[in-house]
Parts: structure tokens; sequence; C-alpha cells
């Protein structure tokens, strides 16, 4: 090709260029799925090929959650992972292996529980929330949390050569939650000892399964997350259903729980500019009973926390400051006769509470979080704000979008 022949390529022509298909799609708009924020927990197989996914479909802003490290065993089922990888945390490698598929993205990785470590402000932040998990208690705190937050969420869960994708609307009935039976409740209970400390034992368990099951489910919940972007008609408290063994397909109903204790959601949340580390119970009493013209105000955690360990026979007492699930019950053994410990634990602030003086941090609460003040009238939602930039990183600025194609 001579220098006469060659063609210039901007930015902007790049951007429509790879979407061409995309675009041809009547309804299709590139624009949306840029701008739109996306929240990831789990980044094993299913996360795997939902990162995959929303690279590939241009998805510019999205976050990872993540625990744990990647084993061997990840390699046959997680198309971002290489064996050099092994050992490393699964959050951090997925998010880098990501932006190789799509350079334009920002994928900000969190390594930590979602249920111990990682604020509601995270689901405050996110447009859709996408979970690829393998236990029901990680289940249902993300449908309490995105519930809150009204925030949708799509669950995926895949066990052998079979799975199911659905999606749980905020304020719209069946939730997760309500799908929950008897069996169901059974195995959360098994995981918890009777003073709330956690079973060990339970911790390990692994799920069969193959990465072609993963590719199909995981497919099904992004092309359900485009069309929630788009308008367009959901599993919404429906489940899509996929039998590998006949490659058959249908979807299941489900019904609302009246009791259910998942349907609650914040509204008017006041975003405050303070943070965790110097936040303190008695400072958000005083905030709220200010604004809501009351003395008679209680503080409200959004989980509960191991307040104090106290040993049955021989009276000792530990101050602790955990999250109630995230202590094992042979942390909870007494040092000095072995007998496991009752747990003290706390989920409000009325003022009358020792601990009044102490950080939120320092409480067992995490970072951006959500704490809610109630009176006998009304409530208000408290979202600490500045805690923003440490948990989003590049994230919790707005982003740079593309020129909308011409």
């Amino acid at each position: 090709m001579s220098s006469r022949d060659a063609i210039t390529i901007t930015g902007s022509d790049l951007e429509g260029d790879r979407f061409d298909r995309f675009r041809q799609i009547h309804w299709w708009n590139q624009e949306k799925i840029s701008s739109a924020k996306v929240l990831v927990v789990g980044a094993g197989a299913l996360g795997n090929e939902i990162l995959k996914n929303l690279a590939l479909l241009g998805f510019r802003q999205i976050v990872v959650v993540d625990l744990d490290a990647i084993e061997l065993s990840n390699l046959s089922r997680s198309v971002l992972y290489r064996p050099g990888d092994v050992g490393r945390d699964k959050a951090t490698t997925a998010a880098t292996a990501t932006t190789t598929l799509y350079k334009e993205a920002t994928v900000h990785p969190i390594s930590a529980n979602i249920m111990y470590d990682v604020g509601l402000g995270v689901f405050d932040w996110a447009d859709l929330v996408f979970a690829g998990l393998d236990n029901r208690e990680a289940r249902l705190w993300i449908n309490r949390c995105a519930w809150k937050m009204n925030r949708p969420w799509i669950d995926g869960a895949i066990e052998g050569i079979n799975g199911v994708a659905r999606v749980f609307m905020p304020g719209q009935a069946p939730c997760y939650e309500c799908t929950l039976g008897e069996t169901d409740w059974a195995i959360l209970e098994k995981r918890m000892s009777c003073n709330l400390l956690t079973r060990e034992e339970m911790l390990s368990g692994k799920t069969a399964t193959t990465p072609t099951v993963s590719s199909i489910i995981a497919g099904i919940q992004v092309q359900e997350g485009l069309k929630l972007l788009h308008d367009l008609p959901v599993l919404s408290g429906k489940g899509f259903v996929f039998e590998g063994l006949n490659h058959t397909s249908y979807t299941v109903e489900y019904t609302e729980n009246p009791d259910c204790l998942s349907h609650e959601t914040y509204a008017n949340l006041q975003r405050l500019d303070r943070s965790a580390d110097d936040t303190t119970a008695e400072y958000l009493l005083d905030f709220a009973r200010a604004e809501l013209g009351t003395e008679q105000v209680q503080l409200e955690f959004s989980r509960d926390v191991i307040h104090k360990l106290t040993c049955p026979e021989c009276g000792a007492t530990e101050d602790l400051f955990a999250p109630v699930g995230s202590v094992s019950a042979e942390r909870g053994k007494c040092p000095q006769d072995g007998t496991l410990r009752e747990v003290i634990a706390a989920h409000s602030f009325d003022g009358s509470q020792d601990f009044g003086t102490r950080p939120l941090a320092q409480l067992g609460l995490p970072p951006f979080d959500v704490v809610v003040a109630r009176s006998m009238k009304t409530e208000l939602p408290m979202l600490l704000a500045g805690d923003a930039p440490a948990v989003l990183g590049p994230l919790s600025e707005p982003q740079p979008q593309p020129a909308p194609a011409t």
C-alpha cells in the first residue's frame, strides 16, 4: 500500500468499527452499554465468562469482587487465567485479563469477602449486579443488599452440566429469598454453630462443574443485563433452567413469600463526605437527631457484628468487633479452658452502648457502607461516601465516554 492509500483511523472510528455488528441490531444502544456501571461478584468459572462477555460487548466500567486465590483446577474452567496465575488473587488477575480483551475498559478489583468486607455503597454505585457464586449465603446477602440499594441483580448457578440463570428486580417480588425452601434454609443453618460462629468444615465445599455450562449460563446472564439496559422484557422473578444431559431448557416462575425479610428498599439516601475510619456511631447519632428533629433515634448497622465473646465457665470476656459469620468456632474457644464462648452481638446503637466513640471501621463495619437512623416516624439511610475513592479507585470519578457513532 502506498502512503497515499493509507487510512488514518481515529479513536471514534475505532469504536464505531469495533461495535459495528452490534449497532446493526435495531434496538441496540452502544452508549448505554459504555456508560453502564457493573458489579461482578465472583471471579470463578461463571465470573470469568461474565467478564469476558462484558469486555467483548464494550462495557467500560466494571468492579469485580472475589476473596479467593487461583487454584490449578481453575485453569480448566476459567478463560481469563493462565498457569502462571496459580496462587494469585482472582479479582486482580481477572480484572487485568479483562482489560486485555478491551483496553478501554476500567476494571477495578476488590479482593474481599462480599458479605463482611464490602459496603453497600458498591451496590449503590452499580447499575447492574452479576453474581457468579457457589453458595446460598452469599446470594442471600447480595439479594438483600441489592434490594436495599434499589438495584437489579442477575444470578447464575451451575452444577455438573446443568445450570440456572435468574433476574431479581428491586421492589418487585419474588426475590431470591422468596425462592428458598426448607432444604435451602437447613443448609444455610449448618454453616453456623449455635452461637453464630462459623463451622470450618462447611467452608471447603466445591461444586463440580464444566466450562461449557458456565459459558451457557453466563451468556444468558449477560444477555439479561443487556435487555435490562435497553428496557426489554427480562426474566424478572423467573429462572432459565438448562439441563445439559438432553440439552433441554425451560423457564420457572417463582412465587412471593409474604413473610420474606429481604423486601426493604432505602429511600432518600443521604451521602455524607465521611469515611468509616473517622466517623463514630456517636457522630452519626447526633447528626441523625439533628436531621430528624428528635432525640428518639436509633442507628441500625448494615450487618450484625460480634461485640464480645464471653466464656460461660470462667467468665472471661473479650471485646472483638467483627462481622457475625466471619469468626470461626475455633477462634471462639476460650484461651483459658477451651470452652466455646458465647457471642454478644450488636446490630444497633442508641447512645447507651459502650462503643459509641469507636470509629465504624473499628466496629467491624466496612468502608463505603450505609448506616440507617430510625425514629418513630421515619428513617434516614446514610452512606459514608467519603470512602468511595479508596474502595472504587479510578471508578469513583466519572469516566470519559466515546463519542456517539455517526
